[in-house]
């Protein structure tokens, strides 16, 4: 899943300031389990920034909450349609996702991040949250036995381990399991220990990916291509 940061509130009243009607938009996905942009966290930001504005500040907002299923879905947004010609800008909880969605939704209103989108991770214990994939667009985890060197190694090694791993821990990070160690001791497991000894090129950072688009097969007529 994604995982995201709220912004600091001293950021967020900077992103706002030019806008007077404000639409604290929160997601129900996500960012909702992670605990930064969800129904909860949309009121609780309302009522901070109701008490700084209370405080003496220069500032004059109004402001309206709504969290809709998933920002990242047109589906969801259309139930926005009304809300929006009331505010002058939308602040959005979601991840990067949802706030391009929303823009592109609502093209005439100014759009606004909430939060820092961080990496796609999974709920390591309450509240802690591992990065676990970095979209990279080469998934090698078939070779990997389903860990991945890009995330969970600290170099990024594709080839490893590297010399400095002692009793299973990263040199890096002590507290940290190293990657090739544990993707060793899976491909023992697995008896696929041979593909330890494939040699993998490094990307190439340099080149720019293009822009992705995955077309559901049954979306696709014949003859077309799912770019």
């Amino acid at each position: 899943m994604i995982v995201a940061e709220q912004k600091p509130v001293e950021e967020i009243r900077r992103i706002i300031a030019p806008y007077e009607r404000v639409l604290l938009l929160g997601c129900g996905t996500c960012v909702t389990v992670c605990g930064a942009g969800g129904e909860r966290e949309v009121s609780f930001l309302n009522s901070v920034l109701r008490v700084a504005q209370a405080k003496g500040s220069n500032e004059i907002h109004s402001f309206w909450e709504y969290t809709v299923k998933r920002q990242c879905d047109f589906e969801f947004l259309d139930l926005l349609a009304d809300k929006v010609n009331e505010v002058d800008a939308i602040l959005s909880l979601g991840c990067g996702i949802g706030v391009q969605v929303v823009a592109e939704r609502f093209p005439d209103i100014p759009v606004l991040p909430g939060v820092n989108t961080s990496f796609m991770g999974m709920a390591k214990e309450w509240g802690v949250w591992d990065e676990r994939c970095a979209a990279c667009g080469d998934c090698r985890l078939a070779e990997t036995a389903g860990i991945c060197p890009i995330t969970r190694c600290t170099k990024g090694i594709l080839n490893g381990p590297c010399a400095g791993t002692k009793n299973g821990k990263c040199e890096a990070n002590k507290d940290m399991n190293c990657a090739w160690v544990l993707i060793y001791k899976r491909l023992e497991r697995l008896q696929q220990l041979e593909k330890m000894r494939r040699y993998y090129p490094p990307r190439n950072f340099r080149v720019i990916p293009r822009p992705r688009r995955i077309v559901m097969k049954a979306d696709v007529e014949p003859g077309e291509d799912n770019g």
